[in-house]
């Protein structure tokens, strides 16, 4: 008999996908989405809430995997993102988009990783794995571009992260949104 089990994977925010932006290389975010409202709480011009999302279902016997598929995605969420206006430039836009584009370059490393991992019988715990260390990167790399960047006041440092995301995402241009 063949099992069939499906998950969906809210990595980073549980928030429904409709209340949400799908990462696009050819749309950049404007003041307009960030629609939450300003939280005292962080002394920050602005704060870009962004995570991956996971989709995958399988089917399998007792004993073997027989096939599964797998969607990530980068999404941005407007109603928890706000700015303050008296902040508000293209200089702090830039540097927000750019927190979005770091959470799609996971969603192409996470990608990369289904693609090349031989899964067995025993996927949810290896996929949960998978999303446990991808989600610890990301928050690693988010941490050290604000800390780097000065949270984009410096802006020659500002310009070396954007120019080696960029980079990055590029040599990851195989691992478009996909399904596997």
């Amino acid at each position: 008999m063949v099992n069939v089990f499906h998950f969906l994977i809210f990595f980073v925010f549980f928030q429904p996908l409709e209340n949400s932006i799908l990462w696009n290389e050819n749309e950049r975010l404007s003041w307009y989405d960030f629609k939450g409202l300003p939280n005292s709480k962080f002394e920050a011009a602005a704060l870009t809430a962004t995570g991956l999302t996971f989709d995958f279902s399988a089917r399998a016997t007792k004993t073997k995997l027989l096939d599964f598929t797998a969607v990530v995605e980068a999404r941005f969420y407007p109603d928890k993102s706000w700015y303050l206006k008296k902040y508000a430039n293209p200089v702090v836009l830039a540097h927000e988009q750019l927190h979005f584009d770091i959470t799609e370059l996971y969603a192409r490393k996470l990608r990369k990783q289904i693609a090349e991992t031989n899964f067995t019988i025993k996927i949810q715990r290896e996929i949960s794995k998978l999303h446990f260390d991808i989600n610890k990167q990301l928050k690693e790399m988010q941490n050290d571009y604000d800390r780097e960047s000065d949270y984009s006041r410096i802006l020659v440092t500002q310009q070396k992260w954007q120019d080696f995301v960029y980079d990055e995402l590029n040599k990851l241009s195989k691992y478009k949104l996909t399904s596997f």
